[in-house]
């Protein structure tokens, strides 16, 4: 077993795509919106539900 380890290239063998990196920026912006809209919607509904019990 005196043999080197495979050979793993280290770097792409295509080059990077603009249109993935930039659906991907889209994607996660779209996703911290919603996520933000969410928060919003849950803090009114506590706040309404708190001032509808007391």
């Amino acid at each position: 077993m005196n043999r080197p380890p495979p050979y793993f290239p280290q770097n792409q063998l295509s080059p990077p795509s603009e249109k993935r990196y930039k659906r991907f920026k889209i994607f996660v912006a779209i996703s911290i919106a919603a996520s933000l809209v969410l928060l919003a919607g849950a803090g009114f509904g506590v706040y309404y539900l708190i001032r509808w019990l007391f």
